[in-house]
């Protein structure tokens, strides 16, 4: 029988890798379950590449200044208020600070290389990814002591009133803890758990069964669902998620960023009828490529097609697979299977309707569309200048949003009080301040930030354990 630990973290990405490291800094002994194999150690994680951060002023590789209010306008305007303050304002604060810690536990950073969603005033980008933050992590962690065991996958935990007992693990093992961190991700690769949400459509279909999983295969939700049917408080809805329309020609698993077609916002957007179906330019890229993968789920076989034109061409980073290219919207229309009237009609129709100012894509600029529904905002340019170019895009779903109800501390609620000493951080909870959207890195906020507060939040709990029982004697 495995001795009792101080802390026990279920989960090997970010927030669990931040959990560990933090508790063991405090002095408790710390053991990580990660379900994965070392080579595929990391979860979600090892497929980012920055993070959001606060700033006041320029900061190493972050330009200009990105304060508190920005932050949460940006947060709030995305979630269209779907967001507990309290919780999003402590995110947004501690991640002024946390690049410091990260560069002590051997995570370096670079600035913002062109083309990536014009991130430099507000992100913070990892050199070498998501992969080398956690391989530093996962080093750091070994130096300070931290026990890890991959391939364990925890089935189920045991409770007493809302108070970590035990973890059961797949095995038949059991493993009793002070005080636990759960940080094993949403339910995103559960693929009968994403129809129950999402349903069918009209024909009888499930909607899901086209939706791709731009991250890793080992999140299937069992402990959330073991935690909700055991009466933890629910946040979030089963069919919000952090959404991109990727490339329909991704793998089903791990496709990560390289999957995402950044053209969306400087062209138009068509269903498989050939028709528009939201406006393409109603807010900066970072803001709004999240918002996509929804979208194009809602679509008739949950497919759509980005159409640009040469003009377009430099001014996206170029995606991993090369889409259709063609001389005429017919030719293109073909490539793609799409009805070849239609598309051209959805074409003239929009180029009439262009008006067009000062084309810029660093602001919100002056081109736009009149008498046209949807609209598009801002960047409209007609497609008129051949090569034309077309990606087919399905719904990646990143991770999902429905979790667990946490507090300031990161416990976890049962009928609105909190556990004595079981904790969550990462996607788990992220649903506390991502209620719908999404804004480029901030999930990586949410995991480092909620991370650190919940390793502190257990190994407090797991000393104040062991003071009872001293005092107990």
């Amino acid at each position: 029988m495995t001795p009792m630990v101080d802390v026990l973290v279920i989960g090997g990405g970010n927030a669990a890798l931040c959990a560990a490291l933090v508790a063991r800094e405090a002095g408790a002994s710390v053991l990580l379950l990660e379900a994965a194999p070392r080579e595929w150690r990391g979860g979600n994680s090892m497929h980012t590449r920055n993070l959001r951060c606060m700033h006041d002023a320029p900061q190493d590789v972050l330009t200009q200044a990105y304060a508190e209010e920005e932050f949460w306008q940006d947060l709030k305007k995305v979630t269209a208020g779907k967001t507990d303050e309290a919780l999003a304002r402590r995110v947004i604060r501690e991640s002024s600070s946390v690049r410091g810690w990260m560069r002590r536990h051997g995570v370096h950073f670079q600035p913002s290389l062109s083309g990536t969603l014009h991130l430099s005033r507000s992100n913070a980008f990892f050199m070498g990814g998501g992969k080398a933050l956690v391989n530093a992590y996962y080093r750091s962690a070994q130096s300070l002591g931290v026990q890890v065991r991959y391939e364990t996958p925890v089935s189920g935990v045991e409770l007493e009133a809302g108070r970590f007992v035990a973890a059961r693990l797949e095995s038949g093992a059991r493993i009793e803890a002070r005080a636990c961190v759960l940080a094993s991700g949403g339910f995103e690769s559960n693929r009968d758990w994403l129809r129950e949400a999402w349903g069918r459509d009209e024909r009888g279909a499930c909607l899901a069964d086209n939706f791709l999983i731009r991250g890793t295969r080992f999140n299937q939700g069992v402990l959330l669902k073991d935690l909700l049917a055991q009466g933890a408080d629910a946040v979030g809805d089963a069919t919000q998620a952090h959404m991109v329309a990727i490339d329909a020609r991704a793998p089903l698993y791990d496709g990560g960023i390289v999957t995402r077609v950044d053209c969306v916002s400087l062209g138009l957007m068509v269903n498989r009828d050939g028709e528009r179906f939201y406006d393409e330019g109603e807010d900066f890229w970072p803001k709004r490529y999240a918002i996509w993968g929804r979208l194009v789920a809602l679509q008739a076989g949950q497919v759509a097609h980005s159409i640009i034109d040469a003009k377009a061409l430099g001014r996206f980073m170029p995606p991993v697979f090369r889409g259709a290219k063609a001389d005429t919207l017919a030719d293109l229309a073909r490539q793609l299977g799409l009805p070849e009237a239609a598309l051209r009609k959805t074409v003239a129709d929009y180029n009439a309707a262009c008006r067009v100012g000062h084309f810029d894509h660093e602001v919100l600029d002056d081109c736009h569309t009149e008498g046209l529904t949807p609209a598009k905002t801002h960047w409209a340019l007609p497609i008129d200048t051949p090569p034309f170019h077309g990606y087919t895009l399905r719904p990646g779903v990143t991770f999902t949003y429905l979790g667990l109800k946490v507090d300031v501390r990161a416990a976890v609620h049962f009928g609105g009080a909190p556990s004595a000493n079981l904790f969550a951080a990462g996607e788990v909870m992220a649903g506390n301040v991502l209620g719908q959207g999404y804004t480029a890195g901030v999930g990586m906020t949410i995991g480092t930030v909620f991370g650190r507060i919940a390793g502190a939040s257990a190994a407090a709990a797991a000393a104040s354990m062991t003071e009872d029982r001293r005092a107990a004697a």
